[in-house]
């Protein structure tokens, strides 16, 4: 089935993309948006073809204040009511109590267990029930994702599918829909955050940076992931 799929789209236009996942799977399709740049053009294309479309984020507790106000600007702009997973609250407390407020600068291992109890357990919570979920994930973000497909099989979470849209889109066709269409954006992005997480584990890139610099910058290994997309 995903192969026919992914046969069957290439190419094809995103609208006509969405069109068709959003109707097929109404009811048993979500959209999980991180409020980043493309995340902000698939909740203008998903509000402009059905509304009613479930939309969540994460808040890890540890967001910019940028990030909390998009979330408002974003529910006004397309009269919506994302939905907000937090993490679990004792998970965060035992942690704290045993590594530190600020225990990702420690190690590896610490940054990944930070990231599993604030984004991956709540992530798991909300796709209960879903079939399918949507991300704004791009193959030029990163060499972890030049070999993603727009239709993929999610193995970590018992065969769950994931749907790609902008998987083909480059940065300067997000950034260019986004200004046509004049859609509420993160205004890190213009003090150059290209990729925005967590405060405390997000830098602006320098000029000639890569997308992904400015994630864990203090880490040496190369894979900028957080175990969401793993």
């Amino acid at each position: 089935m995903i192969e026919e799929l992914n046969k069957k789209f290439k190419g094809k236009p995103v609208t006509e993309i969405l069109d068709y996942f959003l109707r097929e799977y109404k009811g048993k399709i979500a959209f999980a948006s991180s409020l980043g740049a493309e995340d902000q053009v698939l909740n203008h294309l998903i509000a402009g073809i059905d509304p009613d479309t479930r939309i969540f984020t994460l808040d890890t507790g540890r967001l910019f204040q940028e990030t909390y106000d998009l979330i408002d600007r974003t529910n006004s702009r397309y009269r919506i009511r994302m939905e907000v997973y937090f993490p679990d609250a004792q998970q965060v407390e035992k942690m704290v109590h045993e590594k530190g407020l600020n225990l990702f600068y420690e190690s590896v291992e610490n940054r990944k267990l930070c990231c599993h109890i604030r984004k991956v357990e709540p992530l798991n919570r909300a796709l209960k029930g879903v079939d399918i979920w949507i991300t704004g994930l791009r193959r030029e973000q990163s060499l972890n994702r030049k070999e993603m497909a727009l239709v993929e099989k999610d193995d970590s979470r018992k065969g769950l599918l994931k749907l790609n849209p902008l998987i083909d889109w480059t940065h300067e066709m997000v950034w260019d829909y986004i200004k046509e269409h004049n859609i509420p954006y993160n205004s890190l992005h213009d003090k150059g955050f290209p990729s925005i997480g967590c405060l405390p584990c997000t830098r602006a890139v320098e000029p000639g940076e890569d997308f992904r610099a400015g994630r864990w910058w203090w880490e040496m290994d190369g894979k900028k992931e957080c175990g969401l997309h793993e």
